[in-house]
C-alpha cells in the first residue's frame, strides 16, 4: 500500500490577510501549492483537461473574490476544494458527459470503414499527470484510492456514469480523504445524504471498474517487465507484425480512436475484427510509424508519430494509453492529433495524410512534453 502524500505545509496566515487586502502575488503564493492537486480534481469531475483548467481558472477567480469569506489559513484546503468542486458542477450542468467509445456504441465491423469524427466535447481526453507533478500515493489517510488510480481511464470513465452530486462526494471522501461531514458542508447537505450518496457510487464505479487498477497491475509486472511488454509491442509495430501484435492483446481487448466513435474487439470472440482492422488500417504498410514512450493517467502509453510526406518529417498522430491485464493489453486508447474538417468520409481512412489540429496537439503532445516533430 503506497503511503500518503505529503501535503503543502501550513498556508502563513500573513498571506491570507495581504491576499484578503487586494495584494494579487500574495494571493498566487496562497494558493499556487495547491494548484496541481486541484488541476486533479477538476479533471476527475470533468474527464477533460481542457474543461479542468478552464473550471480551475473559472474556480480561481471565485477564490480571489469570495475570500472574506475564508475564516482563517487552516481552512484553505477545504474551502478551496468546495469551490472547485461547485464550479464543476456548474459545467457539467452545461454540456453532455464525456465518454469513452466503448461507452457511446458498439464495437466497429472493419468492413464498414472508420465512419465520422463525433463532436469533440463528447469524448473522454487524457490527462498528462507527470507533467503537471500529481504525486503518489494517497491524498489524505481516509482516501481509498490513490491519487494515480485515481485518475486512470477506467476510473475516470466510470467517475462520468454517476449523477454530478454524487460524483462529488465521491471524489471528495475516497479520492481526497475529506470527512463526510466536511464533504456535507462542501455540497450544502446532510451528513445521512452524502452516506446514502456515497453507498450508490461506490457500486456503479465498482460494477464499471476492472478488479485490478493499472497502478496494482504494473506494480505487480514490475518496471523490467512492463519495459519488455511496451518495446515487444513496438518492434512488432514497427515492423507492421499484426500477428505479434494481436498476441498481446487480451481476448476481449479494445482498441479506440477518438474522437472516431468508431473502436474494434470487446467481448471475446471479436478479437478477429482487430485482427482484420490492423491489416487494413495502421499496420497495412502503407505507413511509416516512430514510436515515443510516453506515460498519461497513470498508465504506459506512446506517443505515436507518422511519416507526413508535405513536411518531409514525422507528425504527432495519436498518443496511445494503453491498459494492461496480467502481461495482456486489455485496452488500447488513441487519441488521434489529426483534422477532422474533411467533409469526405474515406479522408479518415487515410488519416494520416490529413493535417494536424492545433488544439489535440496541444492537448495529446505538447502538454506532455513530447516534441511536435521528429526528423
Amino acid at each position: 500500500m503506497s503511503s500518503v502524500s505529503p501535503s503543502p505545509t501550513a498556508p502563513d496566515p500573513g498571506l491570507l490577510e495581504a491576499a484578503r487586502a487586494g495584494d494579487e502575488d500574495a494571493f498566487r503564493r496562497l494558493v499556487e501549492p495547491r494548484r496541481g492537486e486541484l488541476h486533479a480534481h477538476c479533471y476527475r469531475m470533468l474527464g477533460s483537461l481542457h474543461d479542468a483548467e478552464d473550471a480551475l481558472q473559472d474556480a480561481m477567480l471565485r477564490a480571489w473574490r469570495g475570500l472574506s469569506r475564508l475564516e482563517d489559513a487552516a481552512s484553505l484546503r477545504a474551502w478551496l476544494y468546495r469551490i472547485a468542486t461547485n464550479t464543476c458542477l456548474d459545467a457539467i450542468g452545461k454540456r453532455p458527459k464525456r465518454v469513452l467509445p466503448m461507452d457511446y456504441g458498439p464495437a466497429s465491423d472493419p468492413a464498414d470503414g472508420p465512419g465520422e469524427p463525433l463532436v469533440e466535447s463528447v469524448w473522454i481526453e487524457p490527462y498528462p499527470d507527470e507533467t503537471l507533478g500529481l504525486e503518489d500515493g494517497y491524498a489524505g489517510p481516509e482516501a481509498r484510492y490513490e491519487q494515480r488510480e485515481s485518475v486512470e481511464l477506467a476510473f475516470i470513465a466510470a467517475l462520468q456514469h454517476l449523477p454530478p452530486n454524487q460524483r462529488a462526494a465521491l471524489i471528495l471522501r475516497e479520492v481526497l480523504g475529506f470527512s463526510a461531514k466536511e464533504v456535507a458542508a462542501a455540497l450544502d447537505t446532510s451528513v445521512a445524504s452524502i452516506n446514502s450518496a456515497l453507498q450508490r457510487a461506490r457500486k456503479t464505479v465498482e460494477d464499471r471498474s476492472p478488479d485490478e487498477s493499472q497502478q496494482a497491475t504494473l506494480r505487480s509486472l514490475g518496471d523490467e517487465r512492463v519495459r519488455e511488454l511496451v518495446e515487444t509491442y513496438v518492434e512488432a509495430w514497427q515492423r507492421n507484425d499484426v500477428d505479434t501484435v494481436v498476441e498481446m492483446l487480451a481476448e476481449d481487448a479494445c482498441f479506440t480512436m477518438p474522437p472516431l466513435g468508431t473502436w474494434y474487439g470487446g467481448p471475446e470472440g471479436r478479437r478477429a475484427s482487430l485482427t482484420d482492422f490492423m491489416h487494413v488500417g495502421p499496420l497495412s504498410g502503407e505507413w511509416r510509424w516512430k514510436p515515443v514512450p510516453a506515460h498519461a493517467n497513470g498508465q504506459e502509453a506512446l506517443a505515436f508519430y507518422c511519416w507526413y510526406e508535405p513536411e518531409q518529417a514525422y507528425l504527432p498522430f495519436a498518443l496511445n494509453v494503453f491498459s494492461f491485464r496480467g502481461e495482456e493489453i486489455s485496452e488500447v486508447n488513441c487519441f488521434i492529433t489529426r483534422s477532422i474538417e474533411s467533409p469526405d468520409r474515406e479522408a479518415y481512412a487515410r488519416w494520416p495524410e490529413e493535417p494536424l489540429e492545433p488544439s489535440r496537439l496541444e492537448a495529446f503532445f505538447l502538454r506532455f512534453g513530447l516534441p511536435e516533430r521528429l526528423d
